[in-house]
């Protein structure tokens, strides 16, 4: 019965033993299970830490799952060089330990550019943006130019060759840009890469082509000697390729020199790239505040204004610029902590309501007449108001009475006729441009504006007859071999120099301007600007006979005129507009090639 007792305890015990044997064992395996982290999505470039750094801590054998080689060891950092979903394994042996899943993001521009940046012209993701670009680019200056030059550009071949497929050291998906920053007195550029080394080799076999010398440094960076220039540095850092160019500010003679805070040091610029952390320019207040404001585009350029602006009220400036089939669309917003023009609006400009149709220019300033005065002449109490009144006050005008005089507004037309050009050309041998300028500006008072131009006119050289014509006082002279007849009213000053546009339907300027390019544009509170190379070329076909000129000459003058515009500018037409806004005001711009 006692054997039977101890026989009945050894078995349940030899039973635990066993258990606790593989309790320990598997224990202890587990004791090397390393710390990866749980999956999670992290920036292409940006080194990732696995394992542990505590003193006993195992070794095992880490496979990133991107195609670089294992590392043996209890703690490592990797940064993975392309997006992707990659994942981590954890190897004792041959057995896995620990896996974790990590997704790669393209790392943003905006992030590998230092939060005080001053300006950053950059384009976000170089696939589907760099294409247009360069489409554009290619019709504006055509395609031999545009390809030397940008062959003579820094980076710019690498980034060509990438959104083609013909470049593995390049990250397409990942940006290109161009800034400053306060401590470095040059520009910056810099570019996202899959394989550094490469995409620094690429570089530098681009400045050793165009015969400068390349110096490898201890660091990693490599300097290159320009001839007559100050060098230029390239380095790496978190999957982005820098290129330093310092552009260092000589006195002019006689000048004192001006203290600065920068340096055009690029070693310098290295450490201060290298030591920023944190999202860099990606959440910079100024960027929050305007990302919204703005049309998506593929290029973007941000300006933060120096301390002295900001404390007046002008923190900085945010615009896109939208490409696409030979038309480039520019949006732009001015931030400000004030309202401008002080919440007035400016006087509805006249001329365009009723002037000649066809213009091929126009260009229209409507402001508050304080506002403009303080524009042209200085702010009331400014020295360079007091230096403008001092001015005139020694050539007898009355300046506070001349700026009191002005309305605000300012218009300027300006025509091409094709028939005096053709008759110029022909038949007197003198290409010069034929047509007319038509300007207006409103008026409070027309006294201290006659005054001034009656001044102006009897010192000068000019021959001008002047009279007095239903309450409106006429000048008239010649510029140029041309007319030129100033009339000023009770309420505007009128100018036109050129051909007579008498035989010209008139009608609604403003109103077409509104209808093709928005309809605020041209109007109170804007500065508007219109090229229209277009209406030039329409105007220089349109003439079918013209009295005193062969048919012949004629329709040979065409085709040289017309193929003269071709090569001088392909552009059908230009446009810019300022206006007023709610927290600031906005620029707009397009420009449009034409389809050959």
């Amino acid at each position: 019965m006692r054997s039977s007792s101890c026989l009945s305890l050894k078995v349940p015990l030899s039973f635990l033993s066993l258990v606790a044997g593989g309790l320990l064992a598997a224990g202890c395996h587990h004791t090397v299970r390393p710390e990866l982290g749980p999956d999670r999505t992290v920036e292409a470039g940006i080194p990732v830490e696995f394992g542990a750094v505590q003193e006993g801590t195992p070794e095992v054998s880490w496979d990133f799952g991107d195609g670089t080689p294992a590392q043996k060891a209890s703690h490592v950092s990797h940064a993975f060089a392309r997006s992707g979903t990659y994942a981590v394994r954890a190897l004792d042996g041959t057995t896995e330990v620990g896996r974790a899943q990590l997704t790669v993001a393209p790392r943003p521009v905006l992030r590998a550019i230092p939060s005080d940046a001053t300006v950053a012209i950059y384009v976000p993701q170089l696939r589907g943006s760099v294409e247009p670009l360069v489409d554009f680019y290619e019709r504006l200056v055509g395609p031999d130019v545009a390809q030397r030059q940008m062959e003579e550009t820094p980076f710019l071949p690498m980034v060509l060759q990438s959104v083609k497929g013909d470049s593995s050291a390049v990250d397409p998906e990942e940006g290109f840009g161009l800034f400053a920053v306060p401590t470095f007195e040059g520009t910056v550029a810099l570019l996202g890469v899959t394989d550094g080394q490469a995409a620094m080799e690429a570089v530098v076999k681009e400045f050793e082509s165009e015969g400068h010398k390349a110096r490898r440094q201890e660091d990693g960076s490599v300097r290159i000697e320009l001839n007559g220039a100050e060098p230029v540095t390239a380095f790496l850092d978190r999957g982005y390729l820098y290129l330093a160019m310092p552009q260092k500010e000589e006195a002019k003679e006689g000048e004192p020199v001006k203290a600065s805070t920068s340096s055009p040091d690029a070693e310098g610029l290295r450490r201060y790239v290298a030591g920023f952390t944190g999202p860099g320019l990606s959440e910079s207040p100024l960027l929050t505040r305007l990302r919204g404001k703005v049309a998506q585009g593929s290029v973007y350029i941000l300006t933060q204004f120096p301390k002295k602006e900001v404390d007046e009220g002008f923190p900085g400036f945010l615009a896109s610029l939208g490409v696409k089939e030979g038309r480039a669309e520019l949006d732009g917003f001015l931030a400000t902590d004030k309202p401008l023009l002080k919440g007035k609006q400016g006087p509805v400009p006249a001329l365009l309501d009723q002037a000649p149709l066809g213009p091929v220019g126009a260009a229209m300033m409507s402001i508050p007449p304080e506002e403009l005065a303080s524009l042209v002449f200085g702010a009331p109490g400014s020295p360079r108001r007091a230096e403008a009144q001092d001015i005139w006050r020694k050539e007898g005008l009355d300046a506070e009475g001349l700026i009191g005089a002005l309305r605000g507004d300012v218009t300027l037309l300006v025509y091409f006729d094709a028939p005096a050009f053709y008759r110029n050309f022909l038949l007197n041998k003198r290409p010069e441009p034929r047509g007319a300028v038509l300007l207006e500006a409103g008026l409070t008072r027309s006294e201290p504006v006659v005054t001034a131009l009656m001044k102006a006119f009897e010192e000068g050289s000019w021959s001008v007859e002047s009279s007095q014509e239903k309450n409106v006082t006429r000048f008239r002279t010649r510029v140029m071999e041309q007319p030129l007849v100033v009339s000023v009213a009770a309420d505007r000053l009128s100018l036109q120099a050129g051909e007579v546009l008498d035989a010209r339907p008139r009608g609604n300027v403003g109103a077409a301007l509104r209808d093709r390019f928005g309809a605020s544009t041209f109007g109170p509170s804007h500065v508007s600007l219109m090229v229209d190379m277009g209406r030039l070329r329409a105007d220089m076909d349109a003439p079918e006979q013209v009295p005193g000129v062969p048919q012949g000459q004629l329709s040979a003058a065409k085709a040289f005129g017309g193929a003269f515009l071709d090569q001088l500018t392909p552009f059908e037409h230009a446009f810019l507009d300022f206006a007023v806004e709610e927290g600031g005001a906005r620029l707009r711009g397009r420009i449009v090639v034409r389809t050959r």
